[in-house]
């Protein structure tokens, strides 16, 4: 089964149980993510002013949602 048939028939799912494929999906990535997770809200806020540092300094070129998710799906 493909990736497209997968979502359109997960879609199909009623909301709740959307919600819970997706945690479940999310879950299972978490060890993949666990260097880049931030642990509290003063590092969270402190990489957020970083990131807008170098985007303001075109260090760094921001993407839309759209087309992150596009190259993830690549």
């Amino acid at each position: 089964m493909s990736i497209d048939q997968i979502v359109s028939e997960a879609l199909r799912l009623p909301a709740k149980q959307r919600a819970l494929l997706a945690e479940s999906l999310w879950e299972s990535l978490e060890d993949s993510f666990a260097g880049s997770v931030v642990s509290d809200d003063a590092t969270a806020a402190a990489l957020a002013v970083e990131r807008d540092r170098q985007i303001e300094k075109g260090e760094v070129k921001a993407i839309t949602h759209e087309e992150m998710m596009a190259r993830l799906r690549r």
